[in-house]
């Protein structure tokens, strides 16, 4: 057989055909409900960007702007105001037809701040402000404002197709999610070649081998049935799917390049590559089979190296990481005072 290297090239285009709203229209009848709102304007951008976590004024009855003490009035006076009234106004009506919205930019979505509300509903945002939280307290979401890190290993493409791109904001409807039913599926070079579970955790039903049988059969099925034909993104790609309760539909959720920035999950890209090699008929199914499994959750938050306390966001509102290490230092030399 012939060298297979680790991963195919990936080309800007590649990469542009994997956003939201790129692939959505050819699978909205099996994908979840989304408007996306775009483009996003230049100062939008820049206060993604901006430190601290500020939430605009208008989004909500709430700031987000440190209030330690009076002392610090005049401090903050150079903080830059944000608001983006007609961005409020679209994600309110989008709340209002959706009940509650999870947010997404052209790429990457904030699921390492879901921490920032509520555990009992991850990611639900019933106003601008929850998005505008959730964006600002995430550093997924950073990828997708950089068109240095976007393109990044990127191969020129031979046409010559504009391949600049605009910041979008995407508002999909919130669902209460079953996470043992979200499968990440890999295909290479228009071979679907397995499926792993997404969820880090132990699902004894997932190891039954009937189950196993009938989850590959649906993911199979629904491949070939929606995406295998006309998926923008080439023959090379990742795709996620949720299956529904009874195990036997699934809906379109994300699609990823096959690269190095797509988590392989339970997979290797080494063992996805012995896949291509072996070309067997029957795409792989990996699952965590036993709660000693080392990929096993250990009764420990998702994406816990991201949180940080919301006291610590409040105190780095509007300040540079200098004068944030100055504002802290202060705050535990007041704290300390007190409490003696």
């Amino acid at each position: 057989m012939s060298f297979i290297p680790l991963f195919p090239p990936l080309t800007r285009s590649n990469v542009l055909a994997c956003q939201l709203s790129s692939w959505y229209p050819l699978f909205a009848s099996v994908s979840i409900k989304t408007v996306t709102i775009r483009p996003l304007d230049t100062e939008f951008r820049n206060y993604l960007l901006a430190d601290g976590v500020q939430i605009p004024q208008g989004s909500e009855d709430i700031t987000a702007r440190s209030g330690l003490s009076d002392d610090e009035s005049d401090e903050e006076e150079d903080v830059p105001s944000y608001a983006f009234p007609a961005l409020d106004a679209s994600i309110r009506k989008a709340v209002a037809a959706f009940g509650a919205v999870f947010p997404k930019l052209n790429w990457s979505s904030p699921k390492d701040a879901a921490w920032m509300l509520p555990q009992s509903s991850p990611l639900k945002c019933t106003s601008p402000a929850d998005v505008y939280l959730l964006l600002k307290s995430s550093d997924f979401v950073n990828h997708d404002v950089d068109p240095a890190t976007v393109f990044e290993g990127c191969q020129e493409d031979t046409d010559e197709k504009d391949m600049n791109y605009e910041l979008e904001l995407s508002l999909r409807k919130w669902y209460a999610i079953d996470r043992s039913r979200e499968f990440r599926c890999f295909v290479r070079d228009n071979v679907l070649l397995g499926a792993s579970q997404r969820d880090s955790n132990y699902y004894e039903y997932l190891n039954d081998p009937q189950t196993q049988e009938s989850v590959l059969g649906v993911i199979d099925h629904f491949w070939r049935e929606n995406i295998m034909e006309r998926c923008p993104a080439g023959p090379h790609y990742a795709f996620d799917l949720l299956l529904t309760r009874d195990l036997c539909r699934a809906h379109l959720v994300d699609i990823n390049p096959f690269a190095p920035r797509t988590d392989p999950l339970l997979f290797t890209y080494e063992e996805l590559q012995d896949l291509v090699r072996g070309a067997t008929p029957r795409p792989k199914l990996a699952v965590i089979d036993s709660a000693a499994h080392v990929d096993a959750a250990r009764n420990a938050p998702t994406f816990q190296h991201n949180m940080v306390p919301l006291e610590a966001l409040h105190l780095a509102a509007g300040r540079t990481p200098h004068d944030f290490n100055d504002a802290l230092v202060e705050e535990i030399r007041r704290s300390a005072a007190e409490g003696a």
